[in-house]
């Protein structure tokens, strides 16, 4: 444990301005407020906060982050107060330590609401302060590297977890390269322990049988760059086993297959020798085809840059080569903390909101539940990235697998709201596209489009997903109220007597619900049954037998209405405008929209029915047809000229019988209305190569 004067000695040599006072104060208040406690490993409790402080000395971290590490169990785990803390160390420290201990208080939750939560609390501490996230990574290290201490094995993996899913990706995505790769060598051990040990002693015995392989070739490299008059720092190391572990389970290969174990780093002095060092080693050892990244041109989104690059070396063996600057040498070991570093005595903290931090606190507050948040958030820290272009050429950065739609809700939300097509490299191609790395994408768009349901089925970014969601909830929440708006007015047209002006607010009164709204929203997802509805208006207007309906009872028109939102068409008997249709209500779903001949409702259901009508300016829908077509060259084609002749399209055919002069198909097709549909069997039914054609 580093004693009180090394800490401060550690501070002031890379800034000689630090608060020295403020530094002896913390180190001092920490060991009176943690006293006798003891950690697993039977270390005083005090050694945790300042070694977690020494980690953060080691990227020069400015002197308020220092003795927030040294408070920031303080609060959590001792009788110490926030205004104690900002009392002693001022308002900055005292709301520093306050956001990390808020990431702590979720011990008693469940393990996916605990994750959730963690995440939900270092976003919303993370938009105020980075140095929260720069403090909580280093405690989570040092809690890694004492992990064996603890005795409980359930305990380990579920910390061990944890870190994997969610601290080292939030290091990963600040750029904090060195902190990513020991959290998952740590986490690793614990939750695949005879892997780890299986691969350690791989990597051991080819060190053993190479020897100093790894420094023959770095001298190789150095020297071959210097012969061209380049000076560069060239390192070797061998890949870490959960990097290896991964590569083996991505390629499916086993450790012998894996050729590129090593990777070489040569630091040069500007962006120019990059380029010149990438020239020269691709001019001596021939490059492997597909493993070059110019994450120069292009950074990652936390701001990493370097060219990568895989080589065959002598002796058929590959090796892979980082090329890059010393700045950016320093940005891809510290990555956001390097701006938080000071530089020939002067801070240069960087205190603009991370871009993909921005991003996060949108879906943050879209997001609807702990779990939705998770879900969204855990892709966007670690899913592989791909580069698309605007047409203007901007750069847009996208997890892998983005469609279009995820590329336009990443330019700006109203551009992913209107969108209607795209043109990939210029061509028009179907929304659920998934982009390439360098795709140039143009969105085409329309004032009168809103985000589609359907989407949700193939976009990938939270960002996309949350706000979809968002407009079909509401959208949903829209239609399921004027759909029981139409069924109430139904019912009180049942009624003995008119309502009085009062009627309803005693209503909403007796059914505590707080508006009309809530009332329409039940009366439509049968949360409340017509009889409740009712007597709550009128009291004892159903009488003890009930009340009937009266001999013409209306039917409800759907007219206006979103198929998939405030009601569903059946998948039984498809029907569409022009069927006679009943609806089916069931409590908490939406009504289920049957043709009065479905088999479903011979056959009993247990639901209550709700005479429905389509009303006027329909939008169609989708019909199934059976067709038994001739086994002879162009019968299809002339299927789909009929189709195109009388205005139809094809959505799916499936083919479900063979019988050697004949096949039949199931067609799903997109009609106007029943009268469209007929039209359509009449014309199939008059071609020579249909033998039979009927409606499903």
């Amino acid at each position: 444990m580093l004693r009180q004067y090394e800490l401060v000695e550690r501070v002031k040599s890379y800034d000689p301005d630090a608060d020295e006072a403020m530094l002896n104060r913390a180190y001092v208040f920490s060991m009176k407020a943690h006293g006798t406690q003891k950690r697993a490993s039977g270390d005083p409790y005090y050694s945790h906060p300042i070694e977690v402080a020494g980690i953060l000395t080691d990227l020069h971290l400015d002197d308020e982050t220092i003795v927030t590490a040294i408070l920031h169990d303080t609060i959590e785990d001792t009788v110490a107060t926030p205004e104690e803390i900002e009392k002693r160390f001022g308002p900055s420290v005292a709301r520093l330590v306050d956001g990390v201990t808020k990431l702590s208080r979720i011990e008693a939750q469940s393990e996916s609401q605990r994750a959730a939560e963690n995440l939900r609390k270092f976003l919303l501490a993370m938009s105020g302060d980075i140095r929260v996230l720069l403090v909580k990574l280093a405690d989570r290290l040092h809690n890694m590297r004492t992990l064996h201490f603890i005795q409980k094995p359930e305990k380990r993996r579920r910390i061990a977890r944890e870190t994997m899913d969610i601290y080292a990706p939030l290091a990963e995505r600040i750029g904090m390269y060195e902190f990513m790769t020991e959290m998952q060598s740590l986490a690793f051990r614990e939750l695949e322990p005879d892997a780890f040990e299986s691969i350690s002693k791989r990597l051991e015995q080819l060190h053993k049988g190479d020897g100093d392989l790894i420094e023959r070739i770095a001298r190789g490299l150095k020297a071959h760059l210097e012969a061209n008059g380049i000076e560069a720092e060239v390192q070797g190391r061998e890949k870490h086993p959960y990097s290896i572990w991964k590569k083996m389970a991505e390629r499916h290969v086993s450790f012998e297959q894996l050729s590129d174990v090593m990777a070489f780093r040569a630091v040069v002095d500007s962006v120019d020798e990059c380029y010149r060092t990438l020239g020269l080693i691709h001019q001596r050892w021939p490059m492997v085809p597909g493993r070059f990244k110019d994450f120069i041109s292009t950074p990652k989104r936390n701001g990493y840059s370097s060219l990568h690059t895989t080589v065959i070396h002598d002796e058929q063996m590959r090796i892979e080569i980082q090329i890059r600057t010393r700045e950016m040498h320093v940005q891809a070991e510290h990555g956001l903390a390097a701006h938080w570093s000071y530089k020939e005595g002067k801070k240069t903290a960087a205190r603009t909101q991370h871009p993909w931090i921005s991003d996060l606190i949108e879906i943050l507050e879209h997001a609807g539940s702990a779990e939705e948040l998770l879900e969204h958030t855990r892709m966007a820290m670690y899913t592989d990235r791909i580069f698309a272009f605007t047409p203007k050429g901007e750069l847009i950065q996208l997890p892998k697998g983005a469609t279009p739609v995820d590329f336009a809700y990443a330019v700006h939300t109203d551009l992913g709201d209107q969108t209607v097509g795209a043109k990939i490299n210029g061509r028009v191609m179907p929304l659920r596209t998934p982009l390439d790395n360098g795709d140039q994408v143009e969105i085409l768009v329309s004032k009168a489009q809103h985000p589609q349901p359907a989407w949700l089925s193939f976009v990938v970014t939270g960002k996309a997903r949350a706000k979809i969601r968002r407009f079909v909830k509401s959208k949903e929440r829209e239609e399921t109220v004027a759909l029981g708006r139409k069924i109430f007015d139904e019912i009180v047209q049942r009624l003995p007597n008119a309502l009085g002006w009062e009627a309803m607010a005693e209503a909403l009164r007796r059914l505590h619900l707080p508006d009309d709204d809530s009332l329409m929203e039940a009366i439509a997802l049968k949360r409340i049954d017509d009889v409740k509805v009712m007597e709550a208006l009128i009291p004892g207007s159903t009488g003890v037998e009930g009340v009937k309906p009266p001999p013409q009872r209306r039917a409800i028109s759907i007219k206006g209405l979103t198929p998939g939102v405030a009601f569903h068409l059946a998948t039984c008997c498809h029907p569409i405008p022009g069927d006679r249709i009943v609806g089916l209500r069931r409590e908490g779903e939406g009504i289920e929209v049957h043709t009065i001949g479905c088999e479903q409702l011979a056959d009993g259901v247990d639901a209550d029915w709700v005479d429905l009508a389509w009303g006027n300016e329909t939008d169609g829908g989708t019909a199934r047809l059976c067709i038994v077509i001739k086994n002879e060259p162009g019968s299809l084609a002339v299927i789909a000229g009929v189709m195109g002749q009388n205005g139809a399209n094809i959505v799916s055919m499936d083919q479900t019988g063979r019988d050697g002069s004949f096949h039949t198909f199931n067609l799903d097709i997109e009609v106007h209305d029943v009268q469209h549909l007929m039209r359509i069997l009449a014309a199939l039914r008059a071609s020579d190569v249909v033998s039979t054609a009927e409606r499903i």
